[in-house]
């Protein structure tokens, strides 16, 4: 038996296909005993959008001085998420500061789209020249 099956639902009559097909699946492991967990939600963000995070990224980190202080682009990945998902600070356990929740990788691609154009804004408004999508860094 398969382990795992994914499937990509884009409209409705696709889906209903696609849900109809998985229920074999789901049956047949049923009938063996096996229990199943059955999610549904937004895509995940893309792989291409994940290279042109890092990118934007890594740009604005060789650009932009942040109250003196030069972040690497993890950093601001961090400063980032924190401004769209209006995320916490909390104490550290042994002094400074944790940002909660800053996670990219389960964000959908909405989401990710949103952070992106967050970057490209501030981009915009402190003088960062994007590299073209996809071209190495150093120019």
């Amino acid at each position: 038996m398969v382990e795992r099956v994914t499937l990509s639902l884009f409209e409705p009559t696709q889906a209903h296909k696609a849900i109809t097909h998985a229920w074999t699946h789901a049956k047949a492991w049923l009938m063996a005993g096996h229990r199943l967990t059955l999610e549904i939600r937004p895509e995940k963000r893309s792989d291409a959008q994940n290279r042109r995070l890092w990118s934007m990224l890594t740009d604005i980190s060789e650009q932009v001085d942040w109250y003196g202080n030069k972040l690497s682009p993890a950093e601001w990945k961090d400063v980032f998420t924190a401004a769209i998902r209006r995320t916490k600070v909390v104490p550290g356990l042994d002094g400074g500061f944790v940002v909660c929740g800053q996670s990219t990788s389960q964000m959908t691609k909405k989401e990710m789209s949103d952070l992106q154009q967050l970057m490209e804004a501030f981009g915009a408004e402190h003088g960062v020249a994007f590299r073209a999508y996809g071209e190495e860094p150093g120019r």
